[in-house]
């Protein structure tokens, strides 16, 4: 059975007795008082002094403040329902730029709807909500107190339970045990299913509407794309480093050592220099390598199709390429697609035991789809050491999808779907 979320599902358990929920549900209740209390004094106090102040520049700055105590109204409430919703209430509020300056920010939240909304919650709760929660909340915890407290209560004077009286230990105990389950039953389900009404209430007045939660989507695909645009530009600053600073240190060191190479005599000396110039050799390969491996040039000056011949031609298998593409992409997509095919491609030559290689790639839609088919052993998965683990979040960040089929005994399928447009 699954553990119950909220307070409706926990009543609806046969277990909602012996559970923590009735003892939520009045932590919930309880709690209800001094919360409406202080937010009711807050807002009466905000609007004194802002009808008394109004006839200078802090009243009226005063009044531009009410929605930002309801942005901390709404917050504590928010985390205060977490007694009844094992969730809790989701922030209907927008991520604010950390660009912003406090004073922006301020203004900003207090423009939002969520923030009038919360000062109207504020309002409801201060008013009408914690008296009644007070009422039957307190009445019940003090009746609930009074009869577990009963034998001690009587044995030590006479004690009035409505049509009882109580008058000795003994009878108190009978009491206790005669009256006290029967009304912790009957009580706890009455509180339970007025906290859950109360629940509902501030999840209604607290929680995000259908816009604002598409707003949120729309604002986190943003600033995937803004970090996925900060990676790049990040990528090409290394690149012009490593390209037009330690390569040209790399060739003006290998040109030096050739020349000492020539002028030396045979000798020990001559025997490193050779070595050093070998090594220095290497070591520009390497670099070119790694370059060439951090973004190719070939991507960037004549885009998907000729980087995916490029590096087809280098695979140790028959690679055979198919792409059919209009136009050029957004860079970040043609730098997707290309890890993709390149991961794709280097994971085939060592694991797959494959003879033959396709690519093939279209835009169906206005999505560029991109497939690589082996004739390997199969059994490849997502997440093993492929490799592709990387590759599926970055393609995540621009709306696309990266999906592996490969049975055992192959062929092994690798389909990629990414947004033409960045912000699809």
């Amino acid at each position: 059975m699954e553990r119950p979320t909220t307070t409706w599902s926990a009543m609806a358990s046969p277990r909602f007795l012996v559970s923590s929920w009735p003892w939520r549900s009045y932590a919930y209740l309880l709690t209800s008082v001094p919360v409406g209390v202080v937010s009711i004094a807050v807002l009466f106090g905000f609007a004194g002094a802002s009808a008394v102040l109004s006839p200078i520049l802090i009243g009226i700055l005063l009044i531009t403040m009410f929605p930002l105590i309801g942005v901390v109204i709404g917050r504590l409430e928010r985390w205060r329902a977490r007694l009844v919703l094992v969730g809790g209430i989701d922030s209907p509020h927008a991520a604010i730029p950390a660009s912003l300056s406090l004073r922006e920010k301020l203004k900003f939240r207090r423009r939002e709807q969520a923030s009038l909304r919360a000062l109207g919650y504020g309002f409801v709760l201060g008013v009408f909500v914690w008296p009644f929660s007070a009422a039957v909340g307190g009445v019940s915890a003090a009746v609930l107190g009074i009869t577990l407290a009963s034998p001690v209560i009587a044995d030590g004077d006479e004690m009035g339970m409505g049509p009882w009286i109580l008058d000795s230990a003994q009878e108190g105990f009978l009491f206790l045990l005669g009256f006290g389950p029967l009304f912790f039953a009957v009580s706890s389900y009455l509180l339970g299913v007025l906290a859950g009404a109360e629940a509902a209430l501030a999840k209604a007045m607290l929680g995000p509407r259908q816009a604002e939660l598409q707003r949120n989507v729309a604002e986190l695909r943003r600033s995937r794309l803004d970090l996925v645009d900060a990676f790049e530009t990040e990528r090409a600053r290394i690149e012009r480093h490593l390209h037009d600073g330690v390569q040209q240190r790399l060739v003006g060191l290998t040109m030096t050592l050739g020349l000492a190479e020539l002028d030396l005599p045979e000798g020990e000396g001559k025997r490193l220099v050779v070595k050093a110039h070998s090594e220095a050799e290497a070591a520009l390969a390497d670099l070119r390598e790694a370059v060439r491996g951090i973004h190719p040039r070939v991507l960037v000056d004549h885009g998907l199709e000729a980087a995916v011949l490029e590096v087809a031609d280098r695979s140790p298998l028959p690679v055979t390429v198919q792409l059919t593409l209009p136009a050029r992409l957004p860079p970040p997509i043609e730098a997707a697609a290309y890890f993709v095919v390149s991961e794709a491609l280097a994971n085939v030559a060592k694991h797959a035991r494959a003879n033959t290689c396709d690519v093939t790639g279209w835009v169906e839609r206005d999505r560029l789809v991109i497939s690589i088919t082996d004739d390997g052993i199969g059994g490849a998965r997502a997440g093993a050491g492929t490799g592709l683990t990387g590759l599926v979040t970055r393609l995540d960040a621009l709306g696309g999808t990266l999906d592996l089929d490969s049975p055992p005994g192959g062929p092994t399928r690798l389909r990629m779907e990414c947004p033409c447009r960045l912000g699809d």
